[in-house]
């Protein structure tokens, strides 16, 4: 059975100011599949996943998401695609419960998926009704991760995911992908946690100096430069 190609990058360069901070990137991804996105601060990682979201535009090369043209229309992608960056950009003074309600409603997801989704992240109890300012940074992370999963997207891509996160956050966080991906979803996850990300991705990339340097294929058995 053919995969369907979920994200297509071909010589994509995008410039931060004058900076080409992805100089002709070739990056493809697959329904179903989870890649790690690896390098070095400065590498592209963050702004790959933040063009693939639409937040930063494509200066030239060729970019589709869910078979959208990114150059002609970056926002079309921004329901169907869930972002959790570093800053994971909920209301400091709503609750838990208001925030995930409130983003879940701004996705088109329901009440019923965020209030799943608060079960699935272990805050529908003492924690629903806590004012997010007063969260630790490893509990404002599940929130996040709750925003996505309501949405349920078809597209998850996350920005060192299992920063800050304990030991069974992390491993909800990897249960929660692994079910993305089996349904469907494709999941591209920039980290540093090389260890406990490559358990969980099929297969690795390898950025530096804005493009892919070698990619990582399932098993480990063979990295090829790029």
């Amino acid at each position: 059975m053919v995969s369907e190609t979920v994200i297509s990058l071909r010589g994509v360069v995008a410039l931060l100011g004058r900076f080409p901070a992805l100089a002709r990137l070739d990056l493809d991804v697959d329904a179903g599949e989870i890649v790690l996105v690896r390098g070095p601060n400065g590498a592209g990682k963050s702004t790959l996943l933040r063009v693939c979201a639409g937040l930063v535009p494509v200066d030239s090369g060729n970019a589709r998401v869910l078979g959208h043209d990114l150059r002609a229309d970056r926002r079309v992608i921004r329901r169907s695609v869930g972002y959790l960056g570093h800053d994971t950009g909920l209301y400091a003074d709503l609750t838990v419960r208001d925030n995930v309600r409130f983003w879940a409603r701004a996705t088109g997801a329901s009440g019923a998926d965020a209030d799943a989704a608060m079960v699935r992240l272990d805050l529908d109890t003492r924690l629903a009704d806590i004012i997010v300012a007063r969260l630790s940074a490893g509990q404002r992370r599940r929130v996040g991760l709750a925003v996505l999963l309501a949405q349920r997207p078809k597209v998850w891509l996350l920005d060192e995911p299992h920063a800050a996160l304990d030991e069974n956050g992390r491993d909800v966080l990897d249960e929660v992908l692994r079910q993305a991906a089996a349904g469907g979803a494709a999941v591209l996850v920039a980290s540093h946690d090389h260890g406990r990300a490559e358990q969980l991705a099929h297969r690795s990339v390898s950025l530096a100096g804005g493009h892919v340097h070698s990619v990582r294929e399932p098993g480990g058995t063979g990295v090829f430069g790029g």
